[in-house]
């Protein structure tokens, strides 16, 4: 192994990855969890795969919820992406490497096969580095190209953490009312010229954020 290499996953990566999927299980388990148009879809989103996305700050409650379900994410190949993906993988995620800055097209390659497969992918379409909350065209990219629906998800906490973060990413408190819901799927065309494709960005961006504010309304959120 290089000495890049090495440094670049030192030794203790996977004590601290172990860690942090305790850590999510275990506050994950105090959380009390209200489904919102998510059980009666998930059996059916599952059959035929689909591109979930959901805002970076609010995904958290996402990785304890839909832990176990082979969900395919994308992850950056930032510093702290390798983390990030030994964590997820040990909670039963799936995980494509790449980013809109770093390994974009190859990450991108990557998760289409998946979709193409059936299986479920994830995305935050306001990643890696944000700005938060401005939908990103590789969901539409991956719906438009894989065929599969797009489906908003969204994620709020009466109480939670917020970090001074970019995304402004949030951690809900012990024992916090968590709403965890699906919007309605979206089908996306095949064929998007520039136009077409800045017309579905804005639409779809709009549901995830008309979903967040009604579960953020739900939950009765404060910061």
């Amino acid at each position: 192994m290089s000495a890049a290499r090495a440094e670049a996953r030192p030794w203790w990566l996977g004590l601290v990855a172990a860690l942090g999927a305790g850590l999510v299980w275990l506050l994950g388990h105090t959380w009390r969890i209200e489904r919102v148009h998510a059980r009666e879809r998930e059996a059916e989103l599952a059959r035929s795969g689909c591109v979930l996305a959901v805002w970076h700050g609010r995904l958290l409650p996402l990785v304890y919820t839909h832990r176990g379900h082979g969900i395919v994410m994308l992850i950056s190949r930032h510093r702290d992406g390798e983390l990030i993906t030994r964590v997820i993988e040990r909670l039963g995620f799936r995980t494509a490497r790449g980013s809109s800055t770093r390994g974009g097209e190859e990450g991108a390659r990557e998760m289409l096969g998946h979709a193409l497969e059936g299986r479920q992918v994830g995305v935050t379409p306001d990643g890696p580095r944000g700005p938060a909350r401005e939908f990103k065209t590789g969901a539409v990219f991956l719906a438009s190209r894989s065929g599969r629906p797009f489906v908003p998800v969204a994620s709020a906490a009466s109480h939670a953490w917020v970090f001074r973060s970019w995304d402004g990413f949030r951690v809900p408190w012990p024992f916090a009312r968590v709403v965890v819901a699906y919007g309605d799927p979206i089908s996306v065309p095949a064929e998007l010229d520039t136009e077409a494709t800045e017309t579905w960005r804005r639409r779809l961006g709009g549901a995830l954020d008309a979903l967040t504010l009604e579960v953020v309304q739900r939950a009765g959120e404060r910061s």
